[in-house]
């Protein structure tokens, strides 16, 4: 038996991670969840997750509050725009047979790495506010350290992309932020706005998806795991916060694209396996 400790340190690791990408910590710990528990179904490791994502992209959000780094009037828009997708996922997962789930977020994982890979290669390379185009919104934003930026994305796209980061948080328990800001980066947002501004969207889709898999009764007998894990993302959240001012992150976030292609693989084995075999 794992000891409440462990499950705490996971959430802290997976919470530093998540934080640091603004990916909520999610894309780490199901594939964990996946490998570790071969036998429990989707319904409950994506509840599992999703709780961690919920505590950690909360607590990430206070600390990127305080830096001044969130633009909240687009980040509303867009957790507006995730909200119905994030249900339907979220449904759909409750559904579906563990060997399918298995099969479906292995492929994922493999396609996220390279959301990975193109994200640490994109860095600040930003769109200027004199790029013209419909539905193109203009942001003036200066975050805590004084540092200012002037750029314009297309809004149209970014809800429509909003839309496929709520459907695929609640399917696979992710929470998004790992297509959400490369996403957010390539349409023009400076890349330290568009981690922060994704892990305030990440709030509101994962407590979409928590509410539902509560209704559903997908926690049982698991509170405590669910909790300990979240515990620990919380302080998670706090320390990559701090360090996202400090470090390069191109090197951990290809380091991660290298795990996420090697859990992917296996799950995805695994899936196929069980679908065919």
């Amino acid at each position: 038996m794992v000891s409440i400790s462990v499950f705490v340190f996971l959430g802290v690791i997976v919470g530093s991670f998540g934080t640091l990408i603004g990916a909520g910590g999610g894309f780490l710990l199901t594939p964990i969840l996946l490998i570790y528990y071969p036998t429990m179904s989707a319904q409950t490791i994506t509840a599992i997750s999703m709780t961690t994502v919920f505590f950690n992209s909360s607590s990430g959000s206070f600390a990127y509050a305080r830096m001044k780094r969130i633009d909240y009037k687009t980040g509303i828009i867009f957790a507006l725009a995730t909200l119905p997708c994030s249900i339907i996922g979220t449904i759909l997962t409750t559904m579906m047979p563990r060997e399918m789930f298995d099969t479906i977020f292995g492929a994922s994982m493999l396609i996220f790495a390279s959301f990975i890979i193109l994200k640490s290669r994109m860095g600040n390379n930003f769109a200027p506010i004199d790029k013209k185009g419909n539905f193109r919104a203009i942001r003036r934003l200066i975050d805590g350290e004084g540092n200012e930026a002037a750029f314009s994305f297309n809004m149209l796209a970014g809800v429509l992309i909003s839309l496929m980061v709520g459907f695929l948080s609640g399917l696979l328990g992710i929470g998004g932020g790992i297509v959400h800001v490369p996403a957010l980066v390539f349409l023009g947002f400076p890349a330290h706005f568009a981690t922060a501004t994704s892990h305030f969207v990440l709030v509101f889709s994962s407590l979409t998806s928590l509410l539902v898999h509560l209704t559903a009764s997908s926690l049982v007998k698991m509170e405590t795991i669910s909790l300990s894990i979240a515990i620990g993302s919380i302080i998670g959240a706090q320390i990559g916060a701090r360090i996202s001012k400090r470090i390069k992150g191109s090197v951990i976030m290809l380091s991660l694209a290298a795990a996420l292609v090697f859990a992917g693989g296996r799950i995805l084995y695994k899936g196929l396996v069980g679908l065919w075999f």
